[in-house]
């Protein structure tokens, strides 16, 4: 099965290792702040070794302080289409 685009900026642009497991959580449908909350609750219940693959239609910039303050890591990529952010554990 081919890769999808945001797979493919996951993994080259973004650096996620091929090795690496992640979820991904498509928030592009949502009304803020619903996408905030719903990644913040996805982070808390996942393993510190997967890394989250959040998918938006504008890049989550209130979600950045709280990534911070939580001491993840995270780096956004964009296409026409979606912004892909991956975020995981330091």
């Amino acid at each position: 099965m081919p890769a999808t685009e945001a797979e493919t900026l996951v993994r080259e642009e973004l650096g996620v290792p091929a090795d690496a497991s992640t979820e991904e959580l498509d928030v592009r449908n949502l009304g803020p702040p619903k996408p905030l909350k719903k990644t913040l609750e996805t982070l808390a219940e996942l393993a510190d070794d997967v890394v989250l693959v959040q998918l938006n239609d504008r890049a989550p910039q209130h979600l950045y302080p709280k990534l911070d303050d939580r001491g993840y890591e995270y780096e956004t990529a964009k296409t026409e289409d979606v912004v892909v952010t991956a975020i995981s554990t330091r």
